[in-house]
């Protein structure tokens, strides 16, 4: 029979920071690592080894000059089809989106090749900022071709716009193309998720399809590194 695997001082420290962390709640400060580190009988480094780890999954965020904060672990980010206000009330959270910016141009090129039309077809091209309780999670690009959503205003995008695909243009996404890679925020994503310039983030470019297979949309969403991690079901294949 096996032994137990072993329990490190630092995974040790880090499930009583985590206990303190589900007591404190949400937006609280925990104490400083002098205090942390004598209330716990650690030493610095192990708790600030500890600490990071917190901070890497999104349990806590470093404030410069203010302290430590509990903040909400990052949220599973599961590759499926769905909009982004199904996804965050399937979590028990309350969706929300502002629409920054919205403009109608010629597809070009490159946009006319993603989303299949002609580059000399119009287009719609939403920014928007998406919420979850309130706080901000991602920045999306939209592009659609105009002819698809007539009459399209900023405060219909307030919503999912899959709901108002479906429920007013009777458009239904139900298939869709999605690559991630890492990147780091710009000036104007850093502003807008308000976090730091450079910070660590998620690109993700999808392409998605109707029940007839015609292209609908083409969405680049960066999503912050700091609420996100990426959840992938593995399966093997018989050879």
């Amino acid at each position: 029979m096996s032994a137990p695997p072993k329990v490190t001082k630092q995974s040790h420290t880090r499930q009583q920071v985590l206990d303190l962390i589900e007591r404190l709640g949400v937006g609280t400060a925990i104490p400083s690592e002098r205090q942390l580190s004598a209330d716990l009988g650690v030493s610095r480094l192990t708790l600030r080894a500890a600490l990071d780890d917190l901070a890497r999954e999104g349990y806590l965020v470093r404030r410069r000059g203010s302290g430590t904060y509990v903040q909400h672990p990052k949220i599973a980010q599961e590759l499926t089809i769905t909009s982004f206000s199904d996804d965050m009330r399937r979590r028990g959270m309350t969706p929300g989106s502002r629409t920054l910016s919205m403009s109608t141009t010629l597809a070009g090129a490159r946009l006319g090749r993603f989303l299949n039309v002609s580059p000399s077809e119009e287009i719609v091209v939403v920014k928007r900022l998406r919420l979850a309780d309130g706080e901000t999670m991602a920045i999306e690009t939209l592009h659609i071709a105009a002819a698809l959503v007539p009459g399209l205003t900023p405060k219909a995008l307030d919503g999912s716009f899959y709901e108002l695909l479906r429920d007013h243009y009777g458009v239904m996404i139900v298939e869709g193309t999605q690559a991630i890679e890492p990147t780091v925020t710009n000036e104007e994503e850093s502003e807008a998720l308000g976090v730091p310039l450079h910070s660590p983030a998620f690109l993700f470019e999808r392409t998605s399809r109707d029940e007839a297979g015609r292209t609908v949309e083409f969405v680049q969403s960066v999503y912050r590194g700091d609420r996100y991690r990426i959840v992938t079901e593995l399966r093997r294949r018989d050879v």
